[in-house]
């Protein structure tokens, strides 16, 4: 394998300054040498995690907020059903409020063939504080070397190529090398809370190879009190940018802070673009929510964009070209004050690339706001923003 020249002196200054920002900002160290492959839409995503767990020859680890039901819940069933029978360990986390409506079948299944399912915070075990807290993050870690994670629920909504309404848009990414062990971090800490055993002798605690050129750092959000590492992430990334700040979220509902933030990256020169579901969202109280700063954004001189053909379920930032956010998190206050998340912060020109031209396309299907037809919208509009502000701080 060809050496990989990790010296400070061989990266670009832009990207080991911003790198030294969120190390000692958040205070998680990134790692080298890891190979990133992004993942457009359930037809790419699908077949790459299936295969992955189809060839899992000692542990698989998974981990989703929703698992709902369609032949893609019954496939990743049976392949993880598979694997057990065949003597890995299989252990299956599943948030208890968003997967809710697996099939029961389905579990029986697992059960049977020995995979090992805990469930998150099933509301009614929980205090009614606890049960705003949910695990939102997706992880796939399959033989300790390659992961997966992005915004990807388990379902039938996810499958296909965003062709139209019935399927969504979203991205997912696969890793392979040092970053897999936070993403597997991101697993071990939800299962602790779950169960008893946190690993056992098929934990091979592997040494990682160095398969690619992306600096990774992973940053696990966590449902608690006070100012969280992901508000800590999106704020460095805001501030660091300096000429281009892109936004994809399946979810928009910002506090004021974040709006301003937003307002004045966009104000000191920053071109900030945002992609938004349009006709299509399943959450439309969020939407509503989000709709009510519009105004504030437009006159700021940042571009907002609906996209159009279905669902935008994609979690992507991009910063100047070298920079990137993917993972679970949304642009909302659930992602970054209520629930567990995982994003990956990936300083790497190509990867980036590769997003910013997702986004690019993201546009071509996209309708932009117009600021003086918004700022004449229609009153009951302007009613239905006002009705959900009671309760955009759970959005």
């Amino acid at each position: 394998m060809t050496a990989i020249d990790i010296r400070s002196d061989a990266v670009p200054a832009e990207i080991q300054r911003l790198r030294r920002r969120l190390e000692r900002l958040i205070g998680v160290a990134a790692t080298e040498g890891n190979e990133l492959v992004a993942l457009r839409n359930g037809d790419a995503i699908f077949p790459a995690m299936l295969e992955a767990v189809r060839g899992a020859e000692h542990t698989v680890d998974m981990m989703t907020f929703v698992y709902w039901r369609g032949q893609i819940a019954r496939d990743f069933a049976a392949a993880l059903a598979e694997r057990a029978r065949a003597g890995v360990r299989v252990r299956l986390l599943l948030d208890g409020f968003g997967a809710k409506e697996i099939e029961q079948q389905l579990l029986d299944e697992m059960d049977a063939a020995g995979v090992h399912v805990a469930w998150f915070r099933k509301p009614l075990w929980l205090s009614p504080l606890k049960q705003n807290h949910r695990c939102h993050r997706k992880a796939l870690i399959v033989d300790e070397h390659t992961a997966f994670t992005g915004g990807v629920g388990i379902a039938q909504e996810w499958c296909g190529n965003a062709r139209n309404p019935d399927e969504w848009r979203d991205t997912h990414v696969k890793v392979r090398g040092p970053a897999v062990d936070g993403i597997a971090a991101a697993f071990a800490q939800n299962w602790a809370e779950c169960h008893d055993d946190l690993y056992d002798e098929r934990d091979r605690f592997i040494e990682h190879a160095q398969p690619g050129t992306s600096i990774v750092q992973v940053v696990r959000g966590s449902a608690s009190f006070g100012w969280q590492d992901m508000q800590t992430l999106m704020r460095v990334m805001l501030t660091s940018a300096e000429r281009r700040f892109r936004l994809a979220t399946a979810y928009f509902a910002p506090d004021t802070y974040f709006v301003d933030l937003l307002c004045a990256t966009a104000r000191r020169g920053v071109t900030v673009e945002i992609v938004l579901p349009g006709p299509h969202t399943d959450q439309r109280a969020c939407q509503l929510a989000g709709q009510h700063h519009y105004t504030k954004l437009l006159e700021a001189g940042i571009s907002i964009f609906q996209y159009q053909p279905t669902m935008m379920h994609a979690k992507i930032i991009t910063v100047d070209g070298v920079a990137s956010l993917i993972g679970s998190t949304n642009f909302n206050r659930r992602s970054m004050d209520h629930d567990e998340e995982v994003m990956l912060a990936v300083l790497d020109e190509d990867f980036t690339a590769g997003l910013d031209q997702d986004f690019d396309a993201d546009l071509e299907r996209s309708t932009a706001i117009d600021e003086a037809r918004w700022k004449h919208r229609a009153a009951l509009q302007r009613a239905r923003e006002a009705a959900v502000l009671p309760i955009r701080r759970f959005l």
